[in-house]
C-alpha cells in the first residue's frame, strides 16, 4: 500500500471537527465542527502520480465558510448527482447548500427540534435522502425539498444506507442490530451478524452502488465495519 500525505489544512483557531466528507466526484471536502464551523474546501489535482511519475499535486482552490449553524455540526452527505450539500448540527437542524456561480448558499432549512441527527444518506441517483434520528424517527424526502414519508421506529438508530437501486434501506442500531427496510418503511429482515466479540459496535456500514460493475453477480457489496478492525461483506 501506498500513502501519500498531499496537503495539510489547518482549521481556523483550532476548531475541533465533528465530522468530514468528501465529494471525490467534484473534489469538494466539507468540514464541520464546534461553534457551528463549516466549511467547503476544494482541491484541484494538477496531474496524477502515473502521468509525473510520483505522487501528484494539489491546489486549494475553494475555502468557503459557509454561515447557518450555530451549534456543532455533526452530519455532512454529499449529492454528487445534483451538486448540493446537506449538514446537521447536535440541535437537529438541517440545512441543504446549492452550488451557484461557484459558492454555496443555503437552500432549504429543517429543524424537528425533537432529537439529533444520526445519520443522513442519498441514494445512488440522488433522486431522495434518508435522515435518521437518535430517538428512531426517519424521514425520507426527495431532492426537491418535498418530504415523500417519515416514521417513528421502535429503535435507537445510530446510521442509514441505501441498496444500489434504491429500494431498500438499512438501518444500524447503537447496539450493533443491522434491520433491513423497504424504500417505503415496511420492515423486511434483519441481517445477520458474525462478529466474534459479542461487545463489538459498528462502526460504519456501506452498500456498493455497482456504478462500475460487479466482478461476480454473486460477488458481497455490502461491508459492516465494526469497532474492534473486523470487516464484514
Amino acid at each position: 500500500m501506498f500513502i501519500y500525505l498531499n496537503k495539510k489544512i489547518a482549521i481556523p483557531n483550532g476548531v475541533k471537527l465533528r465530522c468530514c466528507q468528501w465529494n471525490s466526484e467534484q473534489g469538494w471536502i466539507a468540514c464541520g465542527g464546534e461553534g457551528g464551523l463549516l466549511k467547503v474546501l476544494k482541491l484541484e489535482s494538477q496531474g496524477t502520480g502515473r502521468e509525473r511519475g510520483i505522487a501528484g499535486s494539489s491546489n486549494l482552490t475553494m475555502n468557503q465558510t459557509l454561515e447557518g449553524h450555530t451549534q456543532a455540526v455533526v452530519c455532512a452527505a454529499w449529492n454528487d448527482v445534483y451538486k448540493k450539500l446537506t449538514t446537521s448540527d447536535e440541535t437537529g437542524l438541517i440545512i441543504v447548500w446549492m452550488l451557484h456561480k461557484g459558492m454555496w448558499f443555503e437552500e432549504m432549512i429543517n429543524n424537528r427540534n425533537k432529537s439529533v441527527v444520526r445519520d443522513m444518506k442519498w441514494c445512488s441517483d440522488g433522486s431522495k435522502v434518508c435522515i435518521c434520528y437518535e430517538d428512531g424517527a426517519v424521514i425520507v424526502g426527495s431532492v426537491d425539498g418535498n418530504r415523500l414519508w417519515g416514521k417513528e421506529l421502535k429503535m435507537q438508530l445510530q446510521f442509514c444506507e441505501w441498496s444500489p437501486d434504491a429500494r431498500q434501506i438499512l438501518f444500524v442500531t447503537p447496539q450493533g442490530e443491522v434491520h433491513v427496510f423497504d424504500s417505503l418503511g415496511n420492515f423486511i429482515t434483519q441481517c445477520p451478524l458474525f462478529s466474534e466479540d459479542s461487545t463489538a459496535r459498528i462502526a460504519g456500514v456501506a452498500w456498493y452502488n455497482q456504478i462500475e460493475g460487479l466482478v461476480d453477480p454473486s460477488a458481497p457489496s455490502i461491508a459492516i465495519a465494526f469497532d474492534t478492525g473486523r470487516v464484514q461483506l
